[in-house]
Parts: structure tokens; C-alpha cells; sequence
């Protein structure tokens, strides 16, 4: 039992509380995108993980559609099945926050002791994860991505080999000649 006392207090100090945990996309998700993050529109999206840097998917997307940095985020014309869409794309960082209980711990034993607290900036961790967020419409502005649009699946198939060809991609110029 004395070993318990001793443990218990010994979690405590080395744990840390999740506050916010970013969520975990294992290939890709289309879902309503307000409910992904806020500040997006609230209409269907595909969405997969970016674990590249920032604005690289901007830079592919430039490149592969030859859009010369002109309305590459918004309103991109794609084309299937001899119908044209648009896809809109964000980049969208949802971080996983923590509450680390020993610096508080170290701060407060220092201050007892008139010294000055040393890990006032570790008292919560945030690591960034980054996401594309894609939105599809068609001519008339309709959701494309909706569970009722009749070439939903050949969308969200066109937008996974999108995916896969970006992840597998490092010269963008490479996309010119896949096309």
C-alpha cells in the first residue's frame, strides 16, 4: 500500500491532461465541414491529413491545374465524366492541446522558495496537425459531395487520386505530366 502513496503522486506530476485532441484520418473522410472546424462552410467535404508543409497543397494545385496563381484556392475547374465541377480547397490546422501538471508543480516550489518561475511557458503544449479541406460544386452551385448527388462516388475518386498523387508528388511538375 506505501507503494501506491508513492506512485499515485508520481502520475500525477509526470502526466498531462488533454485539453483538445486533433482528430486522427487515416486516409481521407467526407463529411459536412462545419462540423470538421468552425469557420468552414457548412457543406460536404473531403478531408485528409497534410503532412506536408504549409501551402505545398496550394503550390500542387497551381501547378497541375497551370492556374498561375490565380483563384487557386477558390472555385478550381475540374471535369468528369463531360461535366465540369469546382473544388475549393482549405488548409486547416487543428492542434492537440495539453495541460502539463509537473512545471506547474516546479513554478510553485520555486516561488515558495523567492525565486522566479522558470517554466511559466510549459504549462500547456500544443502540437499542430494539418488538414485539406475540399469542397466540390457543379455548374449550379450544388454541393457535390452530398450523400444524394448522383456522381458523388465519381468524385470522391477523383479527389483520392488527387489525394494519393499530391502525398506521392515532390516536384509539382511531375502533375503536368499525368495529366
Amino acid at each position: 500500500m506505501k507503494r501506491l502513496y508513492v506512485f499515485i503522486p508520481l502520475l500525477i506530476l509526470q502526466s498531462c491532461i488533454p485539453l483538445r485532441i486533433a482528430p486522427n484520418i487515416e486516409t481521407d473522410k467526407v463529411m459536412v465541414a462545419k462540423k470538421f472546424k468552425r469557420k468552414l462552410p457548412k457543406q460536404n467535404a473531403f478531408i485528409f491529413e497534410d503532412p506536408k508543409d504549409a501551402n505545398e497543397f496550394y503550390h500542387f494545385v497551381n501547378t497541375k491545374f497551370e492556374l498561375y496563381h490565380q483563384d487557386v484556392e477558390f472555385n478550381v475547374p475540374f471535369m468528369i465524366n463531360d461535366r465540369e465541377f469546382y473544388f475549393s480547397f482549405h488548409e486547416v490546422e487543428i492542434p492537440t492541446k495539453t495541460f502539463n501538471i509537473l512545471p506547474i508543480f516546479i513554478d510553485a516550489a520555486l516561488t515558495n522558495s523567492d525565486m522566479d518561475p522558470m517554466f511559466e511557458d510549459n504549462y500547456f503544449s500544443r502540437i499542430g496537425n494539418w488538414y485539406i479541406v475540399v469542397t466540390v460544386n457543379d455548374e449550379a452551385f450544388n454541393d457535390a459531395l452530398a450523400e444524394n448527388y448522383v456522381e458523388r462516388k465519381d468524385i470522391i475518386k477523383y479527389l483520392q487520386h488527387m489525394r494519393k498523387e499530391y502525398l506521392s508528388t515532390d516536384n509539382y511538375l511531375e502533375a503536368l505530366f499525368k495529366k
